[in-house]
């Protein structure tokens, strides 16, 4: 029977909570990556934030009838952008109902979960409560195809 551990990512990168917004979008980009899991400085989970998350945060708030006018929050919008980029994660970050598996965790049932909730990864937690992998869709489709197909 395949576990979750034959297919996830061990080379996992996270970030903390007191980091900004700006760090996280660095990581994000310079691994092409669409998230991370948030953690403690003893690698236990404590949320999880993704582009999606960063993109709601950095968009402009619609206001007045059917959002037709945007709030400008005090000058331009690349100056409200730099601002915003200052913001530690722990403001963006999701922090309850964070899905994640064990590395022993049955495959099949961790394909049903990700396609259930539409997540596109998910933290692999080991016992001790410490981010050890990570699993997401992109490297499911893969390694299946390096795995089962090839």
């Amino acid at each position: 029977m395949m576990k979750v551990r034959d297919f996830m990512i061990t080379k996992v990168f996270t970030i903390k909570p007191s980091n900004t917004v700006k760090e996280l979008l660095h990581i994000l980009n310079s691994n092409r990556i669409g998230g991370v899991p948030v953690v403690d400085d003893k690698d236990h989970l404590v949320g999880i934030v993704s582009d999606g998350d960063v993109l709601r945060y950095l968009s402009p708030k619609p206001l007045g009838v059917a959002g037709l006018v945007y709030i400008m929050e005090d000058g331009k919008f690349e100056d409200v952008l730099l601002a915003k980029l200052d913001t530690p994660v722990k403001e963006i970050m999701t922090k309850r109902n964070i899905l994640f598996v064990s590395p022993d965790e049955e495959f099949e049932d961790t394909i049903r979960l990700l396609s259930r909730h539409h997540y596109k990864k998910l933290p692999v937690v080991n016992g001790a409560g410490r981010v050890v992998g990570v699993l997401s869709r992109g490297d499911i489709i893969h390694n299946l195809s390096r795995k089962i197909i090839s």
